[in-house]
């Protein structure tokens, strides 16, 4: 009886699990962005970064840098892709475009996917300019596979 009653409780504890499993996986990881960064080191050239000075996304800590891959020719506008690189070791770099108007101070960033902890990364925001070195995304962002 006491190993009926032992192999029920697995039994219910298994078919729990099982039942929570697919709610979630289903759940993506996804939420606000609100990301501030200076930019006091970017002169306009490729390979040229700004520094994140404060994040509301767990993966993107303070001190992640974002690189411009190509150097500011069309000015007032730049557009480029970008990488986005944390401190620390690994290999989690999150790939992405900006498309900003220096002379209004507004654009956007996207980012879709990446290496590492970034491969089903995918973020828009609108990029504004705070002051001084200072720029602000906000947005909307996820870590979810595509189906």
């Amino acid at each position: 009886m006491h190993s009926k009653r032992s192999l029920l409780v697995v039994a219910a504890a298994i078919l729990s699990l099982a039942a929570l499993a697919p709610a979630v996986a289903a759940s993506p990881r996804s939420g606000d962005v609100h990301i501030t960064k200076e930019c006091s080191v970017f002169a306009g050239q490729a390979g040229g970064y700004c520094t994140i000075t404060s994040s509301n996304i767990k993966a993107i800590p303070v001190g992640s840098r974002v690189i411009y891959l190509s150097a500011l020719t069309n000015y007032p506008i730049l557009d480029t892709d970008i990488v986005l690189d944390p401190p620390g070791p690994g290999n989690n770099k999150a790939f992405g475009h900006v498309h900003l108007d220096l002379s209004t101070g507004s654009g956007l960033v996207t980012f879709s996917g990446g290496t590492g902890k970034f491969t089903w990364f995918h973020a828009s925001a609108d990029v504004s300019y705070l002051g001084g070195v200072d720029w602000g995304w906000e947005g909307m962002y996820e870590f979810s596979p595509r189906d």
